[in-house]
């Protein structure tokens, strides 16, 4: 059976809390605070803290999950005969249980990708039926920063893709569940491939990087926002002890400390990457860009390394197995895991 207080590798959801998080929520605990976040001067101080990463116009709203973050933004912008153009890796599309369709009442339009990352001429082809009322309208084209292959769109993608977007009457959204990954990986101050680019939404992860739980719904644009407080009610993702959540993303966004998370994610995907490569039977299927580690191992040592450490075959038919590090990762855990594989 497995050890299931080892560190693994299978997702950086299952890594801990940041003790700064941790003393959030503890100073939070005490005393009576206002339900939903009304009249709390906490919830005003961190829509400020937003802005400050954003901009002025950036409007934000604390949902529980990355899934609530992901449907109830593309629920706003979009009418039930519009469609989301993404990939066919994209987390909405294979990791959601079919949420964005069956909530939003919208079809997912998939593009097949090499790399996870989507290009503007793929889109196109959706373009064909705009006008004709028998098809589905696209709207929005939603991308992951980083995509689910680990991979990064550099800022030329992003504007290229805004600006074919925003030419052809959609919209553009960023799944961000791992977007301090990219922020460290880019080296670039967030707004400069978000807001400055002309992104219209976002989802800004926080469980994935040192929360216990809750995600941010980010519009970029003041008039994206109109009505969302009530699609977020009716969407189930109105936490009624709202500090719980604000208090977390005060924390994670004071000192940078979602930065210095995600810094030690990636460095230690670095160093899992290059450790792996030094072992010749062991191969790199792609480059190691973020916090994720792809690697094709010999089919027969799989299992037995499932058995020690818990982790994700990506792809049965080729034996590529998704490596996933965390802010909590260390040396330790890396060369424990590496040993593991020599034996």
């Amino acid at each position: 059976m497995r050890n299931l207080f080892k560190k693994g590798f299978a997702s950086d959801n299952c890594s801990g809390v940041s003790p700064e998080i941790m003393q959030a929520l503890a100073a939070v605990n005490k005393g009576h605070y206002p339900s939903y976040g009304e009249d709390d001067t906490l919830l005003e101080n961190v829509r400020e803290q937003f802005k400050t990463l954003f901009g002025n116009e950036a409007e934000v709203f604390f949902v529980f999950n990355g899934t609530g973050a992901n449907v109830l933004s593309l629920q706003q912008l979009l009418k039930p005969w519009q469609a989301v153009v993404a990939a066919h890796s994209a987390h909405i599309n294979e990791d959601e249980t079919g949420a964005v369709e069956k909530f939003t009442g919208s079809k997912i339009l998939t593009i097949e990708t090499i790399d996870g990352k989507i290009r503007s001429e793929q889109v196109a082809l959706f373009l064909k039926n705009v006008g004709f009322q028998h098809a589905v309208q696209p709207k929005i084209i939603s991308i992951s920063q980083p995509t689910e292959l680990g991979t990064l769109y550099s800022c030329d993608e992003i504007k290229a893709l805004t600006d074919f977007a925003h030419q052809h009457n959609m919209l553009l959204h960023i799944d961000g569940a791992r977007i301090a990954n990219a922020a460290v990986a880019l080296d670039k101050p967030i707004r400069e491939f978000t807001t400055d680019l002309d992104v219209d939404v976002l989802s800004f992860g926080g469980t994935k990087n040192g929360l216990m739980f809750g995600e941010a719904v980010v519009f970029l644009k003041k008039n994206l926002a109109e009505g969302f407080l009530y699609n977020r009610k009716q969407g189930m993702q109105l936490a009624s002890k709202m500090r719980f959540i604000t208090a977390q993303f005060s924390a994670y966004l004071e000192n940078e400390l979602w930065l210095r998370n995600a810094q030690k994610a990636n460095a230690m995907a670095q160093f899992l990457g290059k450790k792996l490569s030094e072992i010749p039977y062991i191969r790199l299927s792609r480059k190691v860009e973020a916090n994720a580690v792809f690697v094709i191992f010999p089919k027969e040592i799989i299992a037995a390394m499932q058995k020690q450490y818990f982790f994700h075959v990506w792809n049965e038919l080729t034996n590529e197995v998704r490596l996933m590090c965390s802010f909590d990762t260390t040396e330790e855990d890396v060369l424990g895991f590496v040993n593991a594989l020599k034996n």
